[in-house]
């Protein structure tokens, strides 16, 4: 009997938290002067950590309270503080409208972030919801592709190697920006996102501000800046556990814990662990990401903020485009047009559009070690090695000073850090005699494979021997043929202050300054000595006898050299807002320079060979103004002028340190107007907008030869091309169970003017030469110029969401470079790529189960739901893939990556509150 009861007494107990009548608490914070949502405010439960931070949309939910009577805090610093009592017995919705009577201080201060109907330009909001609902692990570009006039692929399908276009501009012209600090690379611009893997799992919003944009940095963002904000800090106390698994044996863990506001102090932290086999060949992943967000207030003028993010990690690469017969030619045939003849010059992959070239099997009795960069490593895998791998750590630290200093005066300032270690992996070789010349001594397997791959077993079996490739005598265990790392070790330092003065309740202004740092080491070393005992390297001036020259692993090779960058900006902005109308204006005013020394060059003197040119200026002018015709309808136009200093390649040769003498910025000027509306009781949303851009004396250098023998760099400018579109964002939602979403992006982007001039190089016997590059009209390539993307979500039950997503590109031209283009007689068009559609699905469940605070919620997404074949990335004219014979500006002659075949992520979120 006793038995009985106790069962009885613990199904009651098990069914009580099951069923437990619990209730959420929900609504919107705004600024009642500005009526704009704020992000960041703090909503708890007072007496308890029970609490939750407004989201991108100002919006905030606390789940699981029980009936009853409480008193609910709203606190922003910056604004006034309201405690409101509720009496809970269902789900409850209570707004807050805070008196702003100082100045908000919050990371998205920092970010530069756009307010609807009052920032005037063009932007787009990817709140966590979305990301949850729609990334999929995926890299964080993707996830933009629901967004207008947005390009971003997996390109050759490696984890973080994705890339992203905007209005046709690639990202060495696109700010990336996390938390209000810059993260494209010093050197030249380029954003590498497996430095960032994991970070969409910590990331609270994204905005896409395209064109010039509003942010205050003198860092150029002519095609667009993206604002990355990691989650507040000031959370509600949780902890979220999520396990994903997905195709080719994708595992991906997460674990998420904040501790809620204890006091004036709050905590969160992000960690990850993500392994694959990767869909293309090769292509295995094996990550770690990590994050940390770290909040105190000071008192209530003052608050501190202190954030770390980082992703370890090593990953297989497939980095080299192919020809499109190589992967499908039934595809190459029926869709591009094929000849018997033409398919006949490639084979097809046994591996299809999954081929990669840059791996092939070696031997597993083969068990010499690889360096990793610090330390001798085994191989990732006993039966295959990586021509390409990655492997990079860069984390970045930041600390945030917030401070009212009066009514009137904030100060915003955030002092960072950024620290790179890593590299990629490649084949490096020493020259033998091949008959009265000579060759490389690497073997390459052309028979196995449509193009050439590295024979790992024949290599070894030389490097160990006394004959290289050739037939030549070699003493055996010295390696002709190794696998090296290029690495790129390097740190960053800056400190972005800004400062902002309430002139008067209509017009404020904010001035600030951004300084950089950084220093990177470029070297080559051995990664593996394939069955060698050392290689020989005698490019370095100061290693002076044979023994010196004998390299092991870890040793450095073919180039060795520290590159310097110095950067400081500075800006003025002014913003007048009354009644319906806001208007801005920015000036902004940079200098950059360049420093090289190279350490393997003698310069004659026993010392490094070195370059310093001199200080190089560029600024920028930019304002807009949005007018409010009612309260959910605007309209707004802007404008700006950009003189963007040369990136490093383009002021120095990394090669012999010669200097660019006068070194060109490039131009951009840019014009926008647009509107939102929303209408039908905000059912349905409505952005429309139209830019022109023009690009003016894109940078272009060659190296010459002057009278006095030496070599030297000059800019060939001249190249101008137009940038112009129509960007549309439709939503619409009919009922509470269906969304409708609609992007469409018509653009024209084209190169507007033939190029020609002269320079002098004395390495020819004429020293005048002529320079001519025809490329008046043509398009410009690596993006679709029209691009329509369709959503419908159904809502059937509550948590609910199915979503459907259709994309349509076209009007792509394949990548082509315009100093390619010499022909007079040559006008065509580079390659235009086949229009495609894709199809995915994402679907989220949040399960009607609370077990004490506990909730579970399913999710799963389908890429390429119909597994199109299609053509993603192209390069006009290939060099080592095309067809001979072939038609220039053809697809025989192109090279190309397929987009990735049909793939799905599925997983499960816990979330214990």
């Amino acid at each position: 009997m006793m038995k009985i009861y106790k069962t009885l007494v613990l199904i009651m107990f098990l069914t009580s938290a099951l069923f437990a009548q619990s209730y959420t608490l929900s609504g919107v914070v705004t600024s009642t002067e500005a009526g704009e949502n704020l992000v960041g405010a703090n909503v708890y439960v007072k007496g308890t950590s029970m609490g939750a931070a407004t989201d991108v949309d100002g919006k905030y939910s606390i789940p699981s309270l029980e009936a009853g009577e409480y008193t609910i805090v709203c606190s922003y610093i910056g604004f006034e503080t309201i405690e409101e009592t509720v009496n809970l017995s269902n789900n409850m919705e209570l707004n807050f409208s805070l008196k702003d009577h100082q100045f908000s201080l919050n990371v998205t201060v920092l970010a530069d972030r756009a307010t609807e109907r009052e920032t005037p330009v063009a932007f787009s909001n990817i709140d966590k919801k979305e990301m949850q609902e729609q990334l999929g692990s995926r890299d964080i570009p993707l996830i933009l592709n629901t967004t207008p006039s947005v390009y971003a692929t997996a390109q050759g399908g490696g984890s973080g190697d994705a890339r992203i276009n905007i209005r046709g501009f690639d990202q060495r012209n696109i700010t990336i920006m996390i938390n209000g600090v810059p993260v494209n690379d010093m050197e030249n611009g380029w954003v590498y996102w497996s430095n960032w893997d994991g970070l969409g799992d910590a990331t609270s919003s994204i905005q896409l501000q395209r064109g010039l944009s509003a942010t205050t940095l003198t860092t150029p963002s002519v095609g667009g800046t993206m604002n990355i904000v990691s989650d507040p800090t000031a959370q509600k106390f949780g902890v979220n556990f999520k396990q994903e698994f997905g195709n080719d044996g994708f595992i991906k863990t997460s674990l998420g814990a904040s501790s809620g506001k204890m006091g004036k102090f709050a905590v969160n932290f992000n960690a990850v662990k993500k392994t694959g086999n990767g869909l293309i060949d090769k292509t295995w992943t094996d990550a770690w990401a990590y994050y940390l967000g770290m909040s105190y207030e000071l008192n209530q003028n003052n608050r501190l903020e202190f954030y770390a993010i980082g992703a370890p990690q090593r990953h297989g690469q497939n980095l080299y485009k192919q020809n499109a017969a190589a992967y499908d030619q039934e595809y190459a045939k029926n869709e591009l047009g094929y000849s018997d003849a033409d398919l006949s010059a490639f084979d097809e992959s046994r591996n299809g559009r999954l081929y990669n070239q840059n791996w092939n099997k070696v031997s597993s009795s083969y068990t010499g070690k690889q360096w990793g960069g610090s330390s001798e490593i085994d191989r990732y895998d006993p039966n295959f090695i990586n021509e390409r791998e990655n492997f990079f750590h860069k984390p970045i630290v930041n600390l945030n000073w917030y401070s009212q200093l009066s009514k009137k005066v904030s100060l915003y300032t955030t002092a960072y850090w950024s620290g790179g270690r890593g590299g990629g992996t490649g084949t490096y070789d020493n020259r033998i005699a091949s008959g009265s010349r000579t060759t490389g001594a690497f073997i390459w397997d052309y028979g196995s494979e449509p193009s050439r791959i590295a024979d790992w077993d024949a290599n070894i079996e030389m490097n160990r021997g006394t004959v290289d490739r050739k037939g030549n005598a070699k003493v055996a265990g010295e390696s002709l043929a190794i696998l090296r790392n290029s690495r790129n070790n390097q740190w960053t330092v800056g400190v972005i202050s800004k400062a902002f003065w309430k002139v008067n309740d209509n017009f404020k202004t904010s001035f600030g300054i951004d300084w950089r740092k950084a220093e990177i080491d470029h070297f080559r070393e051995v990664r593996d000595l394939l069955g060698g005992n050392y290689f020989t390297y005698k490019g370095n001036d100061f290693d002076t006898t044979p023994e010196s020259q004998k390299k092991k692993l870890g040793d450095k090779i073919a180039y060795n050299f520290t590159n310097t960058v110095d950067w400081f900006g500075a800006y003025l902005q002014g913003e007048y807002s009354k009644d319906k109308i806001t208007a801005y204006g920015t000036v902004g005013w940079s200098m950059i320079s360049y420093g090289y020394t190279n350490l393997f060059e003698d310069d004659g003197s026993g010392n490094y060979v070195t370059a310093n040119p001199d200080w190089i200026y560029g600024y920028q002018a930019k304002g807009g103004a949005s007018y409010r015709l009612t309260t959910t309808n605007s309209i707004y136009a802007n404008a700006g002028y950009v003189s963007k200093v040369p990136i490093f390649d383009n002021v120095i040769d990394d090669g012999d340190g010669s200097i660019v003498e006068n070194p060109i910025n490039e131009t951009f000027l840019s014009f926008e107007i647009g509107t939102n509306n929303k209408f039908f009781k905000n059912k349905l949303n409505t952005n429309l907008n139209v830019y022109y851009t023009t690009w003016a004396d894109r940078a272009n250098t060659m190296t010459i030869q002057n009278a006095d023998g030496n070599d030297d760099i000059i800019n060939l400018s001249g190249i101008d091309a137009r940038h112009m579109g129509v960007e549309l964002e439709l939503n619409y939602m009919p009922a509470s169970l269906l969304k409708l979403d609609a992007i469409i992006s018509l653009g024209n982007w084209i190169y507007t003017d033939n190029v020609s001039g002269t320079y002098k190089d004395y390495s020819a016997t004429q020293t005048d030469t002529t320079y001519n590059y025809y490329v008046k009209d043509l398009k410009v390539g690596d993006q679709p110029q029209t691009s329509v993307v369709l959503g419908a979500t159904l809502y059937p039950v509550k948590g609910m969401s199915v979503q459907v997503l259709f994309s349509m590109y076209s009007n792509m031209y394949a990548r082509w470079n315009p100093t390619d283009r010499t022909d007079k007689t040559d006008k065509e068009q580079s390659w235009e790529t086949p229009s495609y559609n894709l199809l995915n699905v994402n679907f989220n469940y949040k399960l009607p189960i609370n077990l004490g605070g506990t909730t579970f919620t399913l999710f799963a997404h389908v890429f390429n739901l119909l597994d199109t074949i299609y053509i993603q990335d192209a390069t006009d004219n290939s060099s080592y893939n095309g067809v001979r014979g072939a038609p220039s500006h053809s697809a025989q002659r192109a090279e190309v990556f397929f987009g990735l075949p049909r793939t799905y992520n599925a997983g499960i979120s816990i979330a214990f509150n």
